[in-house]
């Protein structure tokens, strides 16, 4: 007796829901994710082999161009009337200043972020007078507590 080979029936699985979910997961995950806001200016940051992870938020960052100008920026938590309702958002603030100021900004930024980390970032070729009256103007503000932020030797040789 013969054995009768069966037919296969083709299997087609629409793939269309599919792409719709995931393009609807992609978009969800874009507009959710909050990314790192830009810097106030662009620094050439020194090296150093010290290596310290900052926290995301509740930043004062100092930036010191190669120029000598200095930008104090944060982010702040702000009440935003809407249509007549209220809504608290995040607003980052970048004020300039100079070096015999700086302490001041930073204290206005302290009343509105109280537990903010000081960071400065300077650039390599900035003088060092401009940095040795920043941090002048903040010993004599009691501003002892602070970061300079430096990119990590490392990290340098392995990308060259």
């Amino acid at each position: 007796m013969a054995i009768k080979k069966k037919r296969r029936v083709g299997v087609v699985i629409d793939m269309t829901p599919m792409v719709d979910i995931v393009i609807l997961l992609l978009i969800f995950y874009m507009t959710t994710t909050s990314f790192k806001p830009p810097e106030a200016k662009a620094v050439t940051l020194p090296e150093s082999h010290s290596q310290i992870e900052l926290p995301d938020k509740d930043i004062i960052n100092i930036t010191v161009t190669k120029l000598d100008s200095i930008y104090v920026d944060y982010v702040a938590k702000e009440k935003v009337e809407i249509d007549g309702v209220e809504k608290i958002t995040t607003v980052r603030k970048v004020a300039e200043t100079d070096a015999y100021s700086v302490s001041t900004f930073i204290n206005r930024a302290r009343a509105e972020v109280f537990r903010a980390l000081i960071v400065i970032k300077a650039d390599r070729d900035a003088s060092y007078g401009v940095m040795e009256r920043v941090m002048e103007s903040m010993r004599e503000n009691e501003l002892t507590r602070f970061l300079i932020i430096t990119d990590n030797e490392a990290e340098q040789i392995e990308e060259t």
